[in-house]
């Protein structure tokens, strides 16, 4: 009998710590449902309390979440934004406006694997040319991603890995506003919070 419940204990330990292990190991995606949109004195604001993420809606312009990819995303864009639509989202090339995509891929990576992962996509969109600089966002390492190619246009991604999340945001604009759109993107990395 002692062998019997001993062996039992055993049994009901192992799937414990096997449990334990799965769950600790789990791979955890984000949502769409994740992005909710505050409105304050200050201004309105996109936040993700899972991802530990919140930005400032440039003054002006709308947002809207994306549910056609896994993690979700969520799009900054000004009012007057007009371009191809794909699912009733405008995309690249722009022939009007300016457009911010915000999405997290919970995945560790470093800089060297992002920066190949944007070499590989932007190949393949007939790319004309593509740098990297780091920045800081948030006092966090950031890499920037300057690119045009043939399918898109003229984008700019940021991307800062963070532990096992990397928080990414990509960039349009209609290539005949591109100082004014860039300007506005450069206030709105200032606003990015990253907690």
């Amino acid at each position: 009998m002692n062998k019997k419940i001993i062996f039992i204990f055993v049994v009901v330990l192992i799937l414990l710590v096997g449990g334990f292990f799965w769950w600790q190991n789990r791979e955890i995606k984000g949502s769409p449902d994740d992005y909710i949109i505050k409105e304050t004195e200050e201004g309105k604001f996109v936040e993700n309390k899972k991802a530990g993420l919140m930005v400032k809606v440039p003054e002006g312009w709308e947002g809207g979440k994306i549910r056609d990819i896994e993690e979700g995303s969520f799009i900054i864009q000004t009012l007057d934004i007009e371009g191809k639509k794909n699912n009733d989202v405008v995309i690249p090339p722009l022939t009007k406006g300016c457009g911010i995509e915000i999405a997290i891929n919970y995945k560790k990576m470093s800089f060297e694997e992002i920066e190949q992962d944007a070499k590989e996509i932007y190949t393949r969109l007939v790319l004309i040319n593509q740098r990297f600089e780091k920045i800081m966002i948030d006092d966090k390492e950031a890499l920037k991603n300057i690119v045009d190619t043939e399918t898109t246009g003229p984008m700019i991604g940021v991307y800062v890995p963070i532990v096992d999340k990397v928080y990414s945001f990509t960039f349009i604009w209609a290539s005949d506003e591109e100082e004014k759109c860039v300007q506005e993107f450069d206030k709105f990395l200032e606003t990015v919070s990253i907690f």
